[in-house]
């Protein structure tokens, strides 16, 4: 038998090809679009903010700029305005989560993008958007200059700097510091071991606070039975002994880690014989002294009684910071550290940060306020 041959009428076959016309356009067209969010794309553009970039007829306009973060942020944005296409690609990116609406509300409290700048440089996304929520500030140079200051202190900048006379930098450093406050008042819990870790009269450690890897001090190392400290601050210790040993200078710890309960202690103790004003001037009050954090010593000679008259003294000025130690406490920095001169008081802080401060001769606040508080 014979196969019968299958017989296409005209109309049929006129809407095949009717239909291949058209799924031919819709395949051009969609090789098309994807050929246009490629070009997007391929510049560092995400795919939402590639589609939303072309569909706003802005793609000439991108190719012509190039990779820009804020503006893709901007495209993916609910809060993007294009009135402020211009601005968002003059505003230096940051990883802000409502950094569009955030230049928005700037652009409209009347900043430009170089005051943006300035003020997104100085704070997080909350910070920002407290400060845009005030009047605009006409020279925002005048403490937001130096690299540290911070959006929140703004009025307390306004008021030191009123109150004292101090140039900017020194404002700020204070400010940043709560120098502005009482001591000892609305201060700042520490609350995790570091040894970078701030421990004064304006940032404290609660009662049950003590170094994550407190021990007992050998007796060859310390002046007195059961001494504590912290294990790292040790170790360089004992490093540090060792080498002043080879050069003729035996140093010895006279205190090292004090519990919270321990400093009540020796307050009570300053307070019955010497009474309420030295005790005020001169003992910390529990969980504002440093030796609690087991990262600071009191460390004396074994030759000599006054420490700062000693061999050992003259040799811990010289090495002291090569084991990663500082001289916590000098007549230098009384201001700023708030407590008297004590040559005998040492601090681990590790080799880095002790290299620093022994090289540029400055306190360890200073350099806890321009490099660690952030």
């Amino acid at each position: 038998m014979e196969k019968k041959k299958i017989k296409i009428k005209p109309k049929a076959l006129t809407i095949f090809k009717i239909l291949g016309v058209i799924f031919c356009i819709f395949l051009g067209l969609f090789l098309f679009y994807l050929k246009q969010i490629n070009d997007i794309t391929k510049l560092g553009y995400s795919k939402e903010a590639s589609k939303n970039i072309l569909f706003s007829f802005k793609k000439d306009y991108i190719l012509k700029i190039g990779e820009n973060k804020t503006i893709n942020r901007a495209f993916e944005s609910k809060d993007y305005i294009e009135d402020n296409l211009d601005n968002y690609r003059k505003v230096k990116y940051v990883n802000h989560k409502d950094l569009i609406s955030n230049i928005n509300k700037a652009l409209e409290v009347g900043y430009k993008p170089n005051d943006i700048n300035i003020i997104f440089s100085h704070g997080d996304n909350e910070s920002v958007k407290r400060f845009l929520k005030r009047d605009k500030v006409k020279y925002l140079e005048e403490f937001f200059i130096v690299d540290y200051a911070k959006l929140d202190n703004y009025d307390r900048y306004l008021k030191y700097a009123d109150d004292t006379g101090e140039d900017e930098e020194t404002t700020v450093l204070c400010v940043n510091l709560d120098m502005d406050k009482e001591d000892y008042a609305d201060a700042k819990l520490v609350d995790k071991f570091s040894i970078d870790m701030l421990v004064n009269k304006h940032r404290y450690l609660d009662e049950k606070f003590e170094p994550n890897d407190l021990m007992n001090i050998p007796s060859e190392y310390a002046s007195e039975e059961d001494l504590q400290s912290s294990r790292i601050a040790f170790n360089a210790f004992k490093k540090m002994s060792e080498a002043a040993k080879k050069d003729g200078c035996e140093i010895v710890i006279n205190s090292a880690y004090r519990s919270y309960q321990d400093q009540v202690d020796i307050g009570n103790y300053y307070l019955k014989w010497y009474g309420q004003s030295y005790v005020d001037k001169y003992v910390a009050k529990p969980g504002y002294s440093e030796h609690q954090t087991g990262l600071a010593y009191d460390i004396g000679s074994k030759k000599v009684n006054i420490f700062a008259n000693s061999k050992e003294y003259n040799w811990m000025q010289e090495h002291a910071y090569e084991y990663g130690f500082i001289e916590r406490f000098t007549k230098r920095y009384e201001k700023i550290t708030g407590f008297r001169m004590e040559p005998w008081h040492y601090r681990y802080v590790g080799k880095d940060i002790a290299k620093y401060i022994h090289e540029n001769n400055i306190s360890f606040e200073e350099y806890y306020a321009v490099y660690l508080d952030k």
